[in-house]
């Protein structure tokens, strides 16, 4: 294309189309064309000449977003299928006789962290919502404000979660039904092992600032002998709501220390880790214990009343606990006469007072939704900003779902294990409702305060906090 060199004036017409301009290199002039398809051609060509070679751009080689996107959720269906297609042929490989005892005992191990996951799900979406409302939420729960995790960051979390876990389950199915039964026992113990190690580990990787605020507030909610942070009773309150996920951890770590994992031994109601163990109400009432405890440090700090009927609250859900678990340690006609009456009547107190609870001091009716006013405006918050039928859903549901506890927190109705996790995962989207509603109410007390900007020395202690009547309420 390119002959011997041949003189001609920069400004030629004959070299040069109208409208380009002219470009000097060290090899002569050289001219662009109107075309941007045209100058990368040419720009090539004169390389080529001179002996050098142009490396291609990581932006020209690298594949569009949307292209990626779409990659990534094909290869998560076929994930999907695969493992649904592998756990099914695992399963029809078993006997009918054996087929659902075995369900059972997967199921146990798996269900805790497969609604563990879905929380956290839930939870990116509510910092999603905070995002776009322009809710400071890393104000609220004391967070540093330029090194916390986003709603994206939560969701990566989450997606690795939805990974992991259902591709352990399926391995499980499969080692089982082959007859690798010590590989198959191996996987719960793996999996459980990989979610310990990853939560405490101690180098500066996977969040670590991120993983010890949550292992901070875990340890402040079981022993709360400092002050009680907004954080600290908004996280104990969303264990309230996994009580049976903390159940259902312990009766699997239970049987992989009693080494009954992939074994029979275990369907013995009254062994140590059956379905009739003591451990089952006292780690069920744990979390309800931890939040009575902090009212109660809260009506130290602060002398408030309301204090005390908080308290009182997460008080009559022990009733509910261990009346069911009675069942299984008296006589039936005394179960019958006596103690199951006593357990529905506390089963009720506990649904409409905690019910009471939610609507007249956790929410605040007034502003309701003001939490879907988005700074971008788009079809969600045109959906829900404003709409009656958005208080009339979020009442209603956490009605009926709030009584659905005495059902979730009764160990002696938790044969059917699938209606049982479908409770659960209610509960746990009832709580990603409530976090809406909790989070705006204490938002809006945050700015109704005095915007007044204190200095190092005059920041006031926790303790200082507490005693202020425009802290937090819980």
């Amino acid at each position: 294309m390119f002959g011997s060199l041949v003189d001609a004036p920069a400004n030629s017409p004959h070299l040069r189309r109208s409208g380009s301009r002219a470009v000097v290199s060290d090899i002569g002039v050289i001219e662009l064309g109107g075309s941007p398809e045209e100058s990368l051609l040419h720009s090539i060509e004169v390389d080529e000449m001179k002996g050098v070679t142009t490396p291609l751009s990581s932006a020209a080689i690298m594949p569009s977003p949307v292209l990626l996107w779409r990659f990534k959720v094909l290869l998560f269906l076929i994930w999907g299928v695969s493992c649904c297609k592998i756990g099914w042929d695992s399963v029809m490989r078993m006997s009918v006789n054996l087929r659902d005892l075995f369900l059972y005992e997967a199921f146990l191990y798996y269900n805790p962290l497969l609604l563990v996951t879905m929380m956290v799900w839930f939870w990116g979406i509510n910092l999603w919502v905070f995002a776009q409302a322009n809710v400071n939420y890393a104000k609220i729960f004391d967070l540093d404000q330029n090194h916390h995790l986003s709603h994206r960051e939560i969701w990566k979390c989450a997606t690795w979660m939805t990974i992991i876990v259902p591709t352990s389950m399926t391995a499980y199915l499969y080692l089982y039904s082959h007859g690798e039964v010590s590989l198959a026992a191996s996987q719960p113990v793996l999996l459980y092992a990989g979610f310990a190690m990853a939560l405490i580990f101690p180098f500066d990787i996977f969040f670590l600032s991120s993983r010890y605020f949550l292992l901070r507030t875990l340890w402040r909610i079981v022993f709360p002998l400092q002050a009680i942070s907004f954080a600290d009773f908004f996280l104990a309150d969303i264990l309230t709501s996994m009580s049976k996920v903390f159940s259902d951890l312990e009766r699997s770590v239970c049987r992989m220390v009693h080494r009954q994992v992939a074994t029979i031994a275990w369907f013995e109601a009254d062994s140590v880790c059956g379905s009739h163990a003591v451990a089952i109400p006292i780690v069920l009432v744990l979390p309800y214990l931890f939040r009575l405890f902090q009212c109660l440090r809260q009506y130290k700090d602060t002398r408030e009343k309301t204090t005390l009927l908080n308290a009182l609250k997460y008080s009559t859900a022990v009733p509910v606990i261990y009346l069911s678990a009675l069942k299984y340690h008296v006589f039936p006609d005394n179960w019958v006469n006596i103690y199951r009456p006593l357990w529905l009547l506390s089963g009720v107190v506990n649904s409409l007072y905690s019910f009471y609870w939610d609507l007249t001091r956790d929410w605040d009716l007034s502003c309701f939704t003001r939490i879907f006013k988005f700074s971008r405006p788009n079809a969600l918050s045109h959906l829900l900003y404003g709409r009656k039928w958005v208080y009339f859903w979020v009442i209603g549901s956490n009605l009926i779902l709030r009584c659905t506890w005495t059902y979730k927190l009764s160990a002696h109705l938790r044969h059917n294990y699938l209606t049982v996790f479908a409770i659960t995962a209610l509960e746990i989207f009832r709580r990603f409702q409530w976090a809406f509603f909790r989070v705006e109410n204490e938002w809006n007390k945050t700015n109704s305060k005095p915007n007044i900007q204190l200095s190092t020395s005059d920041k006031p202690t926790d303790e200082q906090k507490l005693l202020d009547p425009n802290g937090h309420s819980v």
